[in-house]
């Protein structure tokens, strides 16, 4: 104990202000963190299911399957985005949005609907792509960060828009209690979505027509469709008819890539993304590890409070095991809390799968002050969607 908090706690948060400060070694000091926390509960105080060899052995059999389908996850949509950038589209997409600020605005919202029934990932990645040509590579970080806010707020109100949702599905919680986030999410999406909207548009305005001579591939537009769709079947197939194979095996991350493998010989991917994505996901993987080894066994008692405290802690302590924990207690509105666990990621760029997808794309993203100095906007919408959510639809927990 370090002034009554766990020594393990002290070594995460060495680990969250390293990555923080030395935003060009995150990977070395996510591993160095986790290396750390294992050495020390294996020395002194073991973990939760057992000590050395046996207790860490059977803690990773518990967590392999969240970990296996977020790599899956997220190196599946860096090779999907980069089908998509090759499809031709998105040098279409100035042809369809506004001109002016009102076409980040645009962007963003299309986002925020791709995420409500695609993965948040999925939704991140394709809309950065789309920034990524529309604003010709300049895009500014705190457009970036009103991309991860606009993903994670579509995804925080449908069941199949966010891990956590997902896990609040699977536990039995019905889709039409964790429908009210959106209430809070779509106030969250404008208020972050203007300013972000203007501060791009100051920094590089939106292209006022397509490049001539764009090829419109049709065969690679089939087979971002395909793994999409797949997806989608994949995980209400195991939440729907198949009850409890989520919990037991990575089935949205091997639908992906089994889409992946099964339309290569049309299309081949572009493997030669895989390296690099490898050291971003090894990244988010590490600190998913560092936080699942928390002795955090309960939370404080449920109330709107507290909800709203879990969304500045999902900003640097992974939601997932949050959520788990919200769900054994029981007690919360879980609409107030699918908002603040899901949107509450935005606020850091290693906060959520999405941030960490985005900074794959753009390392810029990485530097976590700037993330907070241009990004301003996202903590502001979050804490005006909250108590927007409270004046209209209030705090109902079951």
């Amino acid at each position: 104990m370090v002034a009554d908090i766990p020594f393990d706690f002290v070594l995460f948060a060495l680990t969250l202000s390293g990555v923080a400060l030395l935003h060009r070694y995150t990977l070395q000091v996510a591993l160095s963190g986790l290396a750390a926390i294992i050495g020390y509960k294996w020395l002194v105080t073991g973990f939760k299911q057992g000590a050395g060899w046996t207790g860490l052995m059977l803690h990773m059999g518990h967590e392999w399957v969240i970990l296996t389908n977020l790599l899956c996850l997220l190196l599946g949509f860096a090779l999907l985005s980069n089908h998509f950038e090759r499809t031709g589209l998105p040098e279409l997409m100035p042809k369809f949005l506004p001109s002016g600020w009102l076409g980040g605005l645009a962007l963003l919202a299309l986002i925020f609907v791709l995420s409500s029934f695609l993965d948040n990932i999925a939704g991140a990645l394709i809309g950065g792509t789309i920034a990524n040509i529309v604003f010709r590579k300049r895009v500014h970080i705190g457009y970036l960060a009103a991309i991860v806010a606009a993903s994670n707020a579509g995804g925080s109100g449908s069941v199949v828009g966010d891990t956590t949702t997902t896990m609040m599905w699977i536990s039995g919680i019905s889709p039409v209690e964790v429908l009210s986030a959106y209430s809070a999410a779509t106030v969250a999406l404008l208020v972050t979505g203007i300013p972000a909207s203007i501060q791009q548009h100051r920094h590089a305005p939106i292209v006022s027509t397509p490049d001539e001579g764009v090829t419109i591939d049709g065969a690679r537009i089939a087979i971002v469709f395909f793994i999409l769709i797949l997806a989608i079947v994949a995980n209400v197939s195991a939440n729907v008819f198949f009850v409890g194979l989520a919990d037991a095996f990575p089935v949205i991350g091997v639908a992906v890539w089994v889409a992946l493998i099964a339309s290569a010989p049309l299309r081949q991917p572009d493997w030669g993304l895989l390296p690099e994505a490898v050291k971003g996901s090894l990244f988010l993987l590490a600190l998913v590890t560092c936080a699942s080894l928390m002795p955090v066994e309960k939370l404080p008692v449920a109330s709107w409070q507290t909800a709203f405290g879990l969304g500045f802690v999902s900003a640097v302590f992974d939601n997932i095991p949050l959520t788990a924990l919200a769900i054994k207690q029981g007690g919360y509105d879980w609409g107030v809390l699918a908002y603040t666990v899901g949107f509450g990621g935005s606020m850091i760029w290693f906060g959520s799968s999405a941030g960490v997808a985005i900074a794959n794309l753009f390392p810029e993203a990485k530097s976590v002050a700037s993330w907070v100095r241009y990004g301003w906007h996202v903590a502001l919408a979050y804490v005006v969607g909250f108590f927007a959510m409270m004046a209209t639809v209030g705090w109902q927990p079951r």
